[in-house]
């Protein structure tokens, strides 16, 4: 894998990354399925953690976030080493 497209998906996990953080963050103190930031997170988001969630769920403690954040991170450490930087 060449330098730059490794960098490319670095890049592009680590957005990911973030957009999950914020997701998390924010339903912490917005509780309106409705607004507009809200659904754009969930839209970009739901893929990843929907899955997880059916098998993470834990006395109603929703680990996906977390096995993504985990998970993004592995992958971007991976991409990185696999292109020697």
């Amino acid at each position: 894998m060449s330098m730059q497209t490794a960098q490319m998906l670095s890049g592009f996990i680590t957005l990911v990354y973030w957009i999950v953080i914020v997701r998390v963050l924010l339903s912490w103190v917005v509780r309106d399925p409705e607004n507009p930031l809200v659904r754009l997170l969930g839209t970009l988001t739901d893929p990843l953690m929907r899955p997880l969630s059916r098998v993470m769920t834990f006395g109603g403690l929703d680990l996906s976030p977390m096995v993504v954040i985990l998970g993004l991170s592995f992958l971007k450490r991976l991409i990185l080493q696999s292109a020697g930087m």
